[in-house]
């Protein structure tokens, strides 16, 4: 039985069955698009529908819900939107798993939204980096140490190339979080790595920070080799201190509210 076959036995409708009309029965003022989409979603979420499954084409879609084609087609463009769905080939339709960086700039808009402050992100960040450090030097494998050993490494030829060694943090620390092993910890993370690191650039400016940089991130990446919880911790919470007080001596306000205009899309 293929993936087609499974999703259309395993949908079960009798508590979202639309009327021919293409409005919900029983009162509910949910558009009837949304109850196509709540209804597939739910699959998803309950893992009866796997990322890869094959969905049934609109028409079959239509069938089994009661509704025209177009109501099937904004459903389904809602899971799009949401990375929990994707299409190949133009047509056919497969279940999928959001990607971080789609999953990490809705709340980083999000948070934008509620008046952020940097210091708000840097309060979570403290919280958040020196766990992932200690978690990963138990369950950081050969392969993840030494990708961090090669950030490392370019790294230290990359001191006087701002843009680069901004980049360079940014993948290392999500390179610790990866070797965590933590996936609550990875999506927690990455949305506030969106709004934390552009203010990197500001305190390279004003600062010569980057050999302090450089020595926390050798400590760090020894410590994971070393399997030395303690100081993997030490190491990283001394390297979070320490961009905050680089962000206060480069006279940046740390209550300010993030900046908004990183509410902008960014390019591909």
């Amino acid at each position: 039985m293929d993936g087609t076959m499974t999703l259309a036995v395993a949908i079960d409708i009798d508590d979202t069955r639309l009327s021919a009309n293409g409005l919900p029965d029983h009162g509910n003022p949910t558009p009837a698009y949304k109850l196509v989409a709540d209804a597939i979603e739910r699959l998803i979420l309950q893992g009866s529908l796997k990322t890869g499954d094959v969905l049934p084409a609109e028409t079959a879609l239509a069938a089994q819900f009661g509704v025209n084609r177009s109501t099937v087609r904004e459903g389904i463009r809602s899971l799009e939107q949401n990375g929990l769905v994707r299409r190949e080939g133009g047509k056919k339709l497969f279940a999928s798993r959001p990607r971080h960086a789609d999953t990490a700039a809705q709340v980083s808009r999000a948070m934008l939204l509620h008046d952020v402050t940097f210091l708000n992100l840097w309060e979570t960040i403290a919280a958040l980096e020196p766990v992932a450090a200690a978690l990963a030097t138990e369950r950081a494998t050969e392969q993840e140490i030494a990708a961090l050993e090669d950030n490392l490494a370019r790294t230290q030829r990359s001191l006087t190339n701002r843009e680069s060694l901004t980049e360079l943090d940014i993948e290392f620390h999500h390179l610790v979080a990866v070797a965590a092993h933590n996936p609550a910890l990875l999506l927690s993370r990455e949305p506030l790595s969106h709004l934390f690191y552009p203010a990197f650039y500001q305190v390279m400016d004003r600062l010569n920070a980057r050999e302090r940089l450089l020595s926390a991130h050798t400590h760090i990446v020894q410590s994971i080799r070393n399997r030395d919880m303690q100081q993997a911790r030490i190491w990283m919470d001394k390297h979070i201190v320490d961009f905050r007080r680089g962000y206060e001596l480069a006279d940046l306000d740390i209550h300010a509210l993030v900046d908004r205009d990183l509410l902008a899309p960014r390019s591909a």
